[in-house]
């Protein structure tokens, strides 16, 4: 993880609540600013309304990153998605991570709730936020993503 601070936008449905609140002690224990979206509880709840909070965050430029939670990880990741700006990968491996950060400039990473609190999340989340984007040929890629996200939508 980065040595600076950085504000970060935390949020997740039921069934990703346990693991967020543990990866936000982390976030926190490593000097970062959480802005917490919920839930607040492991009460039923739907996880659009947590993606598109933290993901509006993100686009909007109040936080440097994301980090969003549900079950497997899916429905978050396809909700952040339709946020103008919001570049959100579901990540279960801290190369997966990487590659995303380099090649694709990610700035939401999703996490399945489903996985343990351990030092691979904790890996997953530290290479998100170390790696930077590699530019080049990558981002040719992600501008015609840009482009036609702010044409068509």
């Amino acid at each position: 993880m980065p040595s600076e601070a950085m504000k970060i936008a935390i949020g997740a449905d039921h069934r990703g609540f346990p693991l967020k609140e543990k990866i936000k002690r982390y976030l926190i224990k490593k000097g970062n600013r959480v802005n917490d979206f919920g839930a607040d509880s492991a009460l039923p709840v739907d996880y659009p309304d947590y993606a598109f909070a933290v993901a509006r965050s993100v686009a909007g430029g109040k936080v440097r990153f994301g980090i969003l939670l549900c079950l497997t990880g899916q429905g978050m990741t396809m909700a952040a998605n339709k946020v103008k700006g919001v570049r959100a990968a579901l990540c279960t491996t801290a190369q997966a991570a990487r590659l995303t950060r380099a090649h694709n400039d990610a700035n939401v990473l999703v996490i399945p709730g489903s996985l343990k609190y351990s030092a691979t999340v904790r890996s997953i989340i530290s290479t998100f936020f170390a790696t930077r984007f590699e530019g080049g040929r990558h981002k040719k890629r992600v501008d015609k993503i840009h482009r036609y996200e702010y044409r068509y939508h």
